[in-house]
């Protein structure tokens, strides 16, 4: 046997139980592998992605996050970010907002998010996706502050906030705009989005970003 094959390591498949070291040095060797994550020792690698059901609301998604990122100099937005949560828990979400300074989670040396960010969004297909599911409740258990669920098959978004340990639904409010808790000035008109209005996505997060209540996040993180 060559030292080739002794030291040639098996790709990464859906169902692989592995612990976190031994799943990184996996995806290290396939760098065709665009994303693949470990939820609780599980692998799971991702199917090709469809235009219209993943692709153009994740482009939404990144367009309305770093629009708030670009107007908020202590957060960052990061586009399908892998972060390492726990010794079992490796996922990579569709996107990310974090706190650059004193928030829970940090830059390794090797350039990865670890710990929890304040703010995580995936997309998803249906309830049926571990979206809604196992990976819930690892961000739950990690103290993910706030977590957001597109569903795109039935065109609904699911916005939870952490609450004395429990996920709990953000509801919109009489104007039908869902306003962040962990990010003061992150408006959402949940409506326009799902029917594809960007254009009236962002005119509602530029009032957020002009509301007293940034302003005083901008003053306070200033501060820090």
């Amino acid at each position: 046997m060559t030292t080739e094959k002794l030291t040639k390591l098996p790709p990464l498949e859906s169902g692989d139980r592995l612990s976190r070291s031994e799943f990184e040095r996996r995806y290290a060797a396939m760098p065709a592998l665009k994303k693949a994550e470990l939820i609780e020792g599980v692998v799971y690698v991702a199917s090709p992605l469809r235009a219209k059901a993943h692709g153009k609301p994740h482009s939404a998604i990144i367009t309305w996050l770093g629009t708030y990122s670009a107007a908020t100099p202590s957060v960052g937005c990061y586009d399908n970010p892998t972060i390492r949560l726990d010794a079992d828990n490796e996922p990579q979400p569709d996107a990310v907002l974090r706190l650059e300074q004193g928030g829970r989670s940090w830059i390794s040396n090797d350039d990865y998010i670890e710990g929890a960010p304040e703010l995580i969004v995936e997309i998803a297909a249906s309830s049926a996706s571990y979206d809604l599911h196992d990976k819930l409740r690892v961000y739950r258990r990690n103290g993910v502050q706030e977590y957001i669920v597109w569903r795109t098959y039935s065109q609904q978004i699911d916005w939870f906030y952490l609450e004395a340990e429990e996920y709990q639904p953000l509801a919109a409010g009489s104007d039908q705009v869902m306003r962040s808790r962990q990010f003061p000035g992150l408006w959402l008109a949940a409506e326009a989005l799902l029917a594809g209005n960007l254009t009236e996505v962002l005119n509602q997060l530029q009032q957020g970003i002009a509301s007293s209540e940034h302003r005083k996040f901008l003053d306070s993180s200033s501060v820090d």
